[in-house]
């Protein structure tokens, strides 16, 4: 429906004269290179670049409601004004958005182009399409796959690029298509990766496409114009198929040398002869209709000698006729002495020779003959077989294998697919007009006008001589490829009107325009690839002359097109680029496809005639063509395409062009995440979703690296990983600085290569900017369900306790939320990327936790730097455990998992508490003591901190009690009678000290809290097995008890810690997530 506008005049006596300033500027932001991060900077006037407007000050009043909006968005005046001057540029630039800063290139207004439908699309289509496969091959393809096949062949071919031109028509009108055409399309739908795959494989297809008008251009010149160029000859008829691949190989390097040169010295010349070669090609089709209509009222003569039914070559000989009668004499023929071993009556002669007598039929017998019958079906045969007519004959008793006589042999074995595979390249081409897009007067209406009208047309011309060529040539005249029936005439030629010559000289012209054209475009197609930047290794290939002509490219394009010219064989070199532009087509159909169905707001294309369907059966009998051609080729571009692909993944630089993959994620994404949401994940996929906690300096610069070295070896890339931190402060003010820490991360990530999200909180404190990422971190089923943090090394040394109380809130909170947590004590150690020696994982298993102190190995020793480690497992009996028992189990239990592991049970008896327990009991409750009583002030509390920290240097904590432990969360080492046991000793706490701690008990002691007596000596003892045992080991494993339920005790916890992990150079302590995370179940 039609959108009316109405423009309201407001009245302003002070009009600002500088918005026509703004006018003459409007271009000037697309002179600045795109930014480092990969996205192209845009020079849309829908974005205002600022740098351009600072010296405009808004100075009117009737929009001064909106004058704190002009410094991001324009007036509608000057947004109009904009687009009224916003053009396209022409060819060879990388995008119409960006200029050559390196070369200092400048942009400079453009001629308005008046190019029209059928000058700039409909004629360079035709041209493109219509060429060398059409005059050389296409009497052979009719003749040898049949009419009805040919007819399918043809169908088929046409029916492809037909739908393609739908799809690119479709994508072409969505929106401004810079230059670059079919490159910029497929880049701007899929992505840089599909784009560049497919990019790379349509210029070797249009590569490979000079390389086969090369060759035709030299075979018609060979073949048919001058034979006597001809520098290799054959002595033997053996060898005259590779003296010709030779004479080929050697006229097409110097023909490809002068091309190459002429494009290099002056492009705008091939341009200019353009249509110089259209007229050509037209000319060739119309002499080709005009000599179909004569042969209805007078046949051309070109007689065709048979030998019984196989067909002669006739070059060397006159008469069609074994002897003659000259001057009453029969004397034999040129004919005989081919046959005979002389030209005498009575000489030896070949059987078939003898048995079958020699006949004469027209070559053209005209398009009322009839011979369209006999045309109908296929003639396949494999190589040297001969081309015969299907009359009767008299067959030889032994087969003859003299390979010198004069028949007319196939030179390949044919086959339905190997015709698929030549005469699909007469179909390409349909990219001229989009190719043009830069100089068209209106693109997004000639574009899919000129193309399908071309396509149309063709497919007409197409069809049309299948059934032409088979109902006026003999059959024996079409099967033969090189013409020698009819004395090496062009078979095509024979047909045409005025003289063949017509056909022969319009051919060669028009494969040399067509060779032309292809070394002109396939340099700017490289250049435009480089100059994006998606591809690292081909950016030297971006630079060029002074006017912008791609030197570089060239070369690399007459080196490739050498390697084509040096297989020599029309027939060999079609296939090869049938396969690149099938994959290019191919994905013009998926991005329509894609396009349409994932309906993104922007796909609004002015052409309205295409559908999803049309694009996918496009796209499906792309596929199905390769294959039907050649498997094999179809294997090695689809394999040269993701190699493509997955060096531009990996290697590459990021762009983001909103292509369709990128939606196509998304909806995956939200797909899968929808999906998710239903159920938790079955223990058997359970796998740490990892929360990393990183710590930042006052530069912004992550403290402690090897936590994210650490997490890519515990993840190897799987599953989810999402890096957090935290800064103090309110958004507002800190937004740049959350955004320069996000960055820096993400550097970090990088060096480690560690592959997840980056997520930097702002909150008014530490404690709840960790709170809010533990909870809010992820989306839907994609949630973390582990944290993993640094132990807080510097919590004595801290000028506040908000260190350690954070830390302990963390633990806390993960616990309530089911998360598991893990905590890396002297991180600093943990190995980067360097693969451990020999060495073992121990793990301490002291609680059950639901298996995360098995899996972790596991999991650590899949990656390269652990896989050299032995893993070990330890676990504590107590006086009433049987530990032989406990080992049988412990190895039977590992065995289920699936776990190598070395077991051990060490057994810690029950003995009297130290005096140094006491000691440290003593001096941490002390300090505790003091520091809440006296309320000391920051610095007296930090005095107090380190003189207490110096006296004590090895000061420790303790793990938890575990008679607070309910019973069903106790499992393997704790029984019901210990837990009873303990329970007691709470209850009477001198009961369980020996009778000579409580003769030499110091009156000190007597205050002191048996509670955290008895903690401390756990902490004590254990960490002296642990060192014991563990000391050497390259990483320990230890069940990390739970703060205290009351928070009073909270920095006596941390000596517990402190105790328990003294000696130990790299500890992990985990925290179970209140569920079981392994199974001996499959």
């Amino acid at each position: 429906m039609p959108t009316n506008f109405t423009v309201v005049p407001v009245g302003d006596s002070r009009k600002s004269s500088q918005e026509d300033s703004d006018n003459s500027n409007v271009l000037r932001e697309e002179d600045e290179e795109a930014p480092g991060d990969g996205i192209p900077k845009e020079s849309s006037p829908f974005i205002n670049n600022t740098d351009n407007d600072k010296g405009t000050l808004y100075d009117g009043k009737n929009m001064a409601l909106f004058e704190e909006e002009m410094d991001s968005n324009p007036m509608v005046s000057s947004l109009l004004s904009k687009l009224a001057n916003y053009t396209n540029l022409t060819q060879g630039v990388r995008e119409h958005e960006e200029a050559d800063e390196e070369e200092g290139a400048k942009k400079k207004t453009v001629k308005s182009p008046q190019m029209g439908t059928f000058i700039g699309v409909y004629l360079p289509c035709l041209q493109n399409i219509l060429g060398v496969i059409l005059f050389l091959r296409m009497t052979w393809i009719v003749g040898t796959a049949g009419i009805l096949e040919a007819f399918i062949i043809v169908a088929m071919c046409c029916s492809c690029t037909m739908l393609t031109a739908i799809s690119m028509s479709a994508i072409a009108t969505n929106g401004v298509v810079p230059a670059g055409g079919s490159y910029y399309m497929i880049s701007r739908s899929l992505g840089p990766e599909f784009g560049g795959a497919v990019g790379l494989c349509f210029y070797l297809g249009t590569t490979f496409a000079g390389a086969m008008y090369i060759l035709g251009t030299i075979e018609i010149l060979l073949t048919y114009i001058v034979p006597s160029a001809a520098i290799f000859k054959a002595e033997e008829k053996a060898y005259e198929a590779e003296a010709m691949l030779n004479n080929m190989r050697v006229y097409g390097t110097c023909c490809l040398t002068l091309m190459a040169l002429v494009v290099f010295v002056g492009v705008k010349y091939v341009n200019k002869l353009a249509l110089v070669f259209l007229a050509c090609v037209v000319l060739s089709i119309l002499a080709i209709y005009a000599g179909v209509i004569k042969t209805i009222f007078e046949p051309p003569v070109f007689p065709v000698c048979l030998l019984g039914n196989r067909t002669l070559q006739n070059h060397d000989f006159d008469k069609c006729a074994k002897t003659e009668i000259i001057d009453n004499m029969t004397v034999t023929t040129k004919l005989w002495a081919l046959f005979c071993q002389s030209s005498e009556l009575n000489s030896t002669c070949e059987e078939y020779f003898v048995l079958n007598n020699v006949t004469e039929v027209q070559g053209i017998p005209g398009l009322t003959s009839g011979v369209i019958s006999e045309n109908m079906w296929s003639s396949y045969g494999h190589a040297g077989m001969l081309v015969e007519k299907d009359v009767a004959s008299v067959a030889p008793s032994v087969p003859s294998e003299n390979i010198n006589l004069p028949y007319v042999v196939n030179d390949i074995a044919t086959f339905f697919t190997l015709l698929v595979g030549i005469y699909f390249p007469s179909v390409t081409g349909i990219m001229a007009g989009s190719n043009r897009s830069g100089d068209l007067r209106d693109a997004q209406r000639s574009i899919p006008i000129g193309t399908i009208l071309a396509i149309a047309t063709t497919t007409i011309i197409y069809l049309s001589c299948v059934v032409l060529f088979g109902a006026c040539i003999e059959g024996v005249v079409l099967r033969d490829k090189f013409g020698d029936s009819v004395k090496g005439n062009l078979v095509i030629g024979t047909l045409s009107w005025p003289s063949p010559w017509v056909i022969v000289i319009g051919s060669f012209f028009s494969c040399c325009g067509a060779g032309l054209q292809s070394l002109t475009g396939a340099p700017r197609l490289l250049q435009a690839i480089a100059r994006d930047g998606i591809v690292p290794f081909l950016e030297v290939f971006g630079h060029g002359k002074a006017n912008g002509e791609p030197t570089w490219a060239l070369l690399l394009t007459a080196g490739i097109c050498e390697t084509g010219i040096l297989i020599a064989s029309l027939d060999a070199v079609a296939p090869i680029l049938s396969m690149f532009f099938l994959m290019c087509y191919l994905f013009v159909n998926l991005a329509c496809a894609l396009q349409t169905l994932l309906r993104t707001p922007n796909w609004r294309p002015r052409f309205k005639y295409y559908h999803w369907a049309l694009s996918f059966l496009g796209m499906s009998l792309c596929l199905a063509l390769m294959f039907i051609s050649s498997w094999y080729y179809a294997l090695v571009a689809m394999l040269i395409a993701g190699c493509i692909y997955k060096y531009i993944e990996y290697r590459g630089a990021e762009k983001e062009w909103g292509d369709g993959i990128r939606g196509l994620s998304l909806n995956a994404a939200r797909y899968a995440l929808i999906r998710l949401e239903e159920a938790p994940p079955h223990t058997k996929n359970w796998r740490p979703q990892l929360l990393v906690l990183l710590n930042l300096d006052s530069e912004l610069r992550v403290k402690h690296p090897r936590l994210l070295s650490f997490t890519t070896q515990l993840k190897a890339g799987k599953g989810l990983t999402i890096v957090g931190s935290v800064l103090e402060g309110t958004y507002l003010a800190k937004e740049t600085e959350a955004k320069k820490a996000e960055q820096n991360i993400k550097v970090a990530m990088s060096s480690e290569k560690t592959k997840g999200f980056c997520h930097v909180v702002v909150s008014s404190n530490l404690r709840d900017g960790i709170s809010h990422l533990t909870q809010s971190a992820g989306l839907g089923g994609m949630k973390h369900n582990t944290v993993l943090m640094a132990w807080p090394g510097s919590w004595r040394q801290s000028n506040d306790a908000l260190s350690w109380k954070s830390f302990i809130e963390t633990v806390r909170e993960t616990t309530a939320a089911h998360q598991a947590l893990l905590v890396a004590k002297n991180v600093d150690n943990f190995p980067q990327q360097d693969r451990l020696g020999e060495g073992t994982i121990d793990v301490w298993w002291i609680v059950h936790d639901g298996g995360m102190l098995m899996l972790l190995p596991f999991l650590l020793r899949q990656h390269k730097v652990w896989r050299k480690c032995k893993m070990r497992i330890f676990t504590v009996a107590q006086m009433d455990d049987n530990s032989i028992q406990m080992k049988k189990d412990l190895q039977m239990f590992l065995y289920h998992l699936r776990l190598d592991a070395e077991v051990e049970v060490v057994e810690m008896h029950d003995s009297d508490i130290s005096a140094f327990t006491y000691e440290k009991t003593l001096v941490m409750e002390q300090r505790s003591q003091m520091l809440k009583q006296m309320q000391l002030s920051r610095t007296e509390r930090e005095r107090e901190a380190q003189l207490i920290h110096d006296k004590n240097t090895a000061s420790h904590a303790a793990l938890n009690d575990k008679a607070d432990a309910t019973p069903d969360r106790v499992h393997m080492t704790w029984t019901k009678e210990k837990l009873f046991t303990e329970r007691n000793r709470n209850r009477e706490p001198n009961a369980s000290m020996g009778v000579r701690d409580l003769f030499n008990m110091k009156p000190e002691w007597e205050s002191l809290n048996q509670s955290n007596v008895r903690r401390m000596h756990t902490a004590v003892k254990l960490n002296e097995v642990v060192v014991n045992k563990s000391q050497g080991a390259q990483l320990v494993l230890l069940n990390m008890p739970g703060p205290p339920k009351h928070r009073g005790g909270d920095e006596n916890y941390m000596e517990f810690l402190e105790v328990l992990l003294e000696g130990l150079n790299r500890v992990l302590l985990v925290r179970g997530g209140g569920r079981e995370v392994i199974t001996i179940y499959s």
